[in-house]
């Protein structure tokens, strides 16, 4: 029998500039289930991601999501991405299993970590404070260098990793640091900054998309105290739940989110079309 994929929609483009398909996933014409590709919104179209694949029950367990997968693969070929992605809950161990046979490999992971009432107390000799206009400046152009060479460093083309970090800066911070929501901090210890830190109020959530140590001030706990500050502001302005996101591979910043408490939410993997 074969497995074949069959557009079940025209081609679909959306407003943030991606593209995405409906496909029938079909075994000698009989429809057996659905896959929905689409560009990353991240990557623009350089990258595939597979948002959505199920087959029906009766057709599981027989390969149809492996074939299915891999004629995506083939889809996204056709429309010029060099590369798939996709993203998995942690509890769909079944899909991480099929994702890691086809050859994904873990980019990176979504935590979480649900919030007490109380905002912690940060060690007695660490403040935070608001960042000024001219340390925003600064912050904001090593950290869209350093943003970029994050993605460059896992098989991003270079030219795609620098639009994504200039557009995802002109997304987030339309407004630079006067954007609404968006909270920057720098963390000073004997009266020196030794740190800083981004975080974002979402609707029902925080979330930090950058926590920094300065590289001389690295290792003495400083990390730490970032994390504090930011789930104070996260309680501070009710938010019950902080998020972040982690490379693989960064296994500093995965021990101290462990011991602060957050969970692995979500699974973010690729994989290159060779």
């Amino acid at each position: 029998m074969t497995t074949t994929l069959r557009p079940a929609e025209p081609l679909q483009k959306h407003s943030d500039g991606t593209r995405s398909r409906r496909f029938a996933v079909c075994v000698n014409s009989r429809p057996v289930g659905e896959l929905r590709l689409g560009t990353s919104l991240n990557l623009g179209d350089s990258a595939a991601r597979v948002l959505d694949v199920q087959i029906a029950e009766p057709d599981r367990r027989r390969g149809r999501g492996t074939v299915a997968l891999l004629a995506a693969e083939e889809v996204a070929r056709d429309w010029g991405c060099v590369l798939m992605e996709t993203v998995v809950p942690v509890a769909a161990t079944a899909a991480l299993r099929l994702f890691a046979t086809l050859g994904y490999t873990e980019r990176n992971r979504g935590m979480e970590k649900r919030l007490g009432a109380a905002p912690p107390a940060l060690p007695p000799d660490r403040h935070a404070r608001p960042m000024t206009a001219a340390e925003f400046d600064a912050w904001q152009e090593a950290e869209s260098e350093r943003y970029a060479r994050t993605w460059i460093d896992r098989g991003i083309p270079e030219a795609a990793a620098r639009a994504k970090a200039r557009d995802d800066h002109a997304r987030l911070l339309p407004r630079g640091l006067g954007t609404d929501g968006m909270l920057f901090s720098v963390l000073e210890h004997e009266g020196g900054r030794v740190g800083t830190l981004w975080v974002a109020l979402e609707e029902a959530r925080a979330y930090v998309f950058d926590v920094e140590t300065d590289p001389a001030h690295r290792g003495r706990g400083h990390g730490r105290a970032l994390m504090l500050v930011a789930e104070r502001q996260a309680i501070e302005a009710g938010r019950p739940v902080l998020g972040l996101n982690v490379f693989a591979g960064n296994t500093p910043a995965e021990r101290l989110y462990a011991s602060l408490g957050y969970e692995t939410v979500t699974h973010s993997l690729s994989k290159p079309l060779l």
